[in-house]
């Protein structure tokens, strides 16, 4: 929402409501700059929550991008671009440039640099081990060694530094899986019907369409990543130049993502809360306040009441009436790495090794496996020297 333009597609808040009450960081970005960081968005708004703060006002961070509040609560990002602070930003940064090489050689170069980082990414996860090696090119240390010290430092933990707000508190608000599918599906419905083409259309033709032209076009970065916009890609780029009939199954192949990838999107954002606020380690944690949503006719009872009701108690220094949601801790280890060389795969995290080993791909070359061996014993029994042959010599891969 920082960004000028595609007001319905990233759900902006209406002017209407934007009278009832001030907002911030909304539409001030040039929609052509690709590099706006969370690095950029956490400056630009610790001096507005002080700026609030100053005026005896509470100021409300509304999600969205969980990893975009994290940056506001804890002290979990390093700036790199300090030291070139003074001079104009360039078109593009030292991230996307390395984002261009080759995996494997991304993820050499940040082994010989920073061995630990290295370990704990995954070598196909070219943003984030294109991260790790900016940080290191641009500030000469290594990127683990930077989150050890955040990590150190008093109120830290072990996924970050200290809280910057002490008395903060997060409000939930979270629904019944089916009635949230239900109701993202309406939404992308109501978009298309509040004018979400034109606004596509528009968009593309200004932005986006000569890009196409020149084979330069780029949903990874910028606005240009929003859900939404590339799933409408094939539509917008043919339009006009297939067949009505073609268009319309565009279209609708077009909407159909759309609420697939958002549904998703929304999984996604759940897991977050669960994993980063509610399974996070450590004391430095605001409680978590869950509000049900699942039936919109209750908002007064079951949203604004019982959220006003907590609010005020954390304003008057009291306990709320409500309890802070509660989890156990995740025993899991989220870095470890194990080689499926059956899958000729690396995973990392239990959870994912878990899944691995039960996935479809993984059981079949394991079955494939099986018989191979199964074959070669009933085939090697007796040799042409007369000796038997053993299932350990017969070269085939360990079943990890």
């Amino acid at each position: 929402q920082v960004y000028k333009g595609l007001d319905i597609i990233t759900n902006k808040v209406s002017p209407q409501e934007q009278r009832l009450c001030r907002h911030h960081m909304i539409s001030f970005v040039d929609p052509l700059v690709s590099n706006y960081t969370v690095v950029d968005f956490r400056d630009k708004a610790v001096p507005l929550i002080s700026y609030i703060f100053a005026r005896d006002k509470i100021p409300i961070v509304v999600g969205g991008t969980n990893y975009y509040i994290e940056s506001l609560l804890w002290k979990v990002l390093i700036n790199t671009k300090e030291k070139a602070s003074s001079v104009p930003r360039p078109d593009s940064d030292r991230k996307v440039e390395l984002e261009q090489l080759d995996s494997a050689e991304l993820h050499r170069r940040l082994s010989q640099v920073d061995p630990e980082m290295a370990a704990k990414l995954h070598p196909h996860d070219k943003r984030k081990v294109a991260r790790s090696l900016q940080v290191f090119e641009e500030t000469g240390i290594p990127h683990s060694q930077i989150l050890h010290q955040q990590q150190e430092e008093e109120g830290g933990g072990p996924l970050g530094g200290p809280l910057k707000y002490p008395h903060s508190c997060i409000l939930w608000l979270h629904a019944d899986q089916a009635a949230l599918d239900a109701r993202l599906d309406k939404r992308v419905d109501d978009m298309v019907a509040a004018g979400l083409l034109e606004e596509l259309r528009d968009f593309h033709r200004r932005y986006n369409q000569q890009k196409v032209a020149e084979n330069r076009q780029d949903y990874q970065h910028g606005i240009f990543q929003s859900i939404g916009f590339k799933e409408f890609h094939e539509y917008l780029v043919s339009e006009g130049n297939c067949s009505p009939e073609t268009s319309a199954l565009l279209l609708e192949k077009g909407i159909q993502a759309l609420k697939q990838v958002t549904k998703r999107y929304a999984r996604r954002q759940n897991k977050w809360v669960r994993n980063r606020f509610l399974k996070r380690p450590g004391p430095n944690v605001p409680p978590v306040y869950g509000l049900e949503v699942s039936d919109a006719q209750r908002w007064e009872e079951d949203v604004l009441k019982p959220a006003l009701e907590i609010v005020e108690s954390f304003i008057q220094g009291r306990e709320p009436p409500a309890e802070p949601l509660r989890m156990e801790q995740d025993e899991e280890n989220k870095r470890s790495h194990r080689v499926c060389e059956l899958c000729a795969r690396l995973i990392i995290g239990d959870r994912e090794w878990a899944a691995h080993t039960r996935s479809k791909s993984h059981l079949h070359h394991l079955k494939k496996r099986r018989k191979l061996e199964a074959s070669g014993r009933a085939g090697g029994t007796v040799g042409d020297s007369g000796d038997t042959e053993t299932s350990d010599e017969d070269g085939s891969l360990p079943v990890p």
